[in-house]
């Protein structure tokens, strides 16, 4: 009879996961707390453990193989529900209100996951949502009227908040018209203070192409909804985007836009405020463009 295989450390995965990532057993080690041998002999333990090798080094630092691939994405999921379940029985209950703001853009992309993960481990905690543009939710903040808030860096006019996300900004028609073959290109955006419009204009003007603001909101679906109707284009994350509407390129003829981060910024020190802010990094921090954890 074949013996059972011993159990999966969480901290062999773990270190995995943070090479994987960062493609540096140096910065793995940083974030572990442990030394760079240390953490090459976890490696070494835990191809042993599986029997096949996980990594290969390369010119650019690791690379995973086949199945280090395979591994990577069933053990960020697993360390998640690992984590959960210790900060539930280990940790005093964290109960309260929290207020959070977002943009409504990030609303329906992210939070509904983020916020039913966060409910199951921390039930006691209630959480309104405030949904407005990053800018008026970074006032609020600063008069106290919101715990935390995610928003679009490039709009706050203070300290900067913690980093979560960074990945590319497109431009977004309705695919059963053709308004962006026509010049001066009509835009449906938000009001001038917004980061997104500001790139989006720089832009077309780098390009030396002429454009007009056909519409202003303070709501994604305001935007979205004239788009729809044909009447303009507008700027927005790739997907998922509501039916009839699709990403533009440089083959459509416009320019390219930069990319641009989000950010989470606190008000509160309250527990509860707290263990949101912590859940909301590392969730962020496993999403594809998610930034490295800094210390919260």
């Amino acid at each position: 009879m074949l013996a059972l295989p011993p159990g999966l450390d969480p901290d062999l995965l773990r270190s995995f996961v943070l090479i994987a990532e960062g493609a540096s057993v140096t910065r793995a080690a940083q974030r572990v707390g442990r030394t760079q041998s240390a953490v090459s002999m976890q490696m070494r333990r835990l191809e042993e453990l599986l029997g096949r090798p996980l990594l290969t080094r390369g010119p650019r630092g690791f690379a995973l193989t086949p199945h280090g691939t395979w591994l990577l994405e069933r053990a960020r999921p697993w360390l998640n529900m690992h984590d959960e379940i210790l900060a539930s029985f280990r940790s005093a209950e964290v109960a309260g209100p929290v207020r959070l703001g977002s943009p409504d853009d990030y609303v329906m992309t992210w939070l509904p996951e983020i916020l039913a993960r966060f409910a199951e481990s921390h039930p006691a905690v209630e959480i309104e949502v405030v949904c407005a543009p990053s800018t008026e939710l970074l006032m609020r903040l600063e008069r106290e009227e919101l715990d935390l808030t995610i928003y679009s860096a490039g709009n706050e006019r203070g300290q900067a908040g913690l980093p979560l996300w960074r990945g590319p900004l497109h431009w977004v028609g309705a695919a059963a018209h053709s308004v962006h073959r026509q010049m001066p290109l009509r835009l449906s955006l938000a009001q001038p203070s917004c980061i997104w419009r500001r790139a989006a204009t720089a832009a077309l003007d780098a390009a030396g192409l002429p454009w007009r603001m056909t519409y202003s909101s303070s709501s994604q679906m305001g935007t979205h909804a004239v788009v729809l109707a044909g009447l303009a284009v507008t700027v927005g994350l790739a997907g998922p985007l509501p039916a009839g509407l699709r990403v533009l390129g440089a083959s459509d003829g416009l320019p390219p836009l930069p990319e641009f981060e989000i950010a989470l910024a606190q008000g509160s020190d309250s527990p509860a405020a707290r263990a949101l802010e912590r859940h909301i990094v590392e969730s962020f921090r496993r999403e594809e463009g998610g930034l490295p954890a800094t210390a919260c």
